[in-house]
């Protein structure tokens, strides 16, 4: 019997590659975003708390 069509796995081998790389990026600029966010956050309490003793 006749096998058929070969399978094309090096195209599919590099899409996942790419596919893997870019959801990693996307992961990095996730957590990046999120430690600015927490940094923010942190500095505009302490802001808030300093403002809040100096009007005591």
């Amino acid at each position: 019997m006749a096998k058929g069509p070969e399978k094309n796995t090096k195209n599919k081998a590099l899409h996942t590659k790419l596919l893997n790389r870019k959801k990693a990026k996307l992961q990095e600029d996730k957590k990046e975003k999120a430690l600015r966010l927490k940094a923010l956050v942190t500095k505009m309490n302490q802001k808030k708390n300093s403002n809040e003793s100096d009007a005591i």
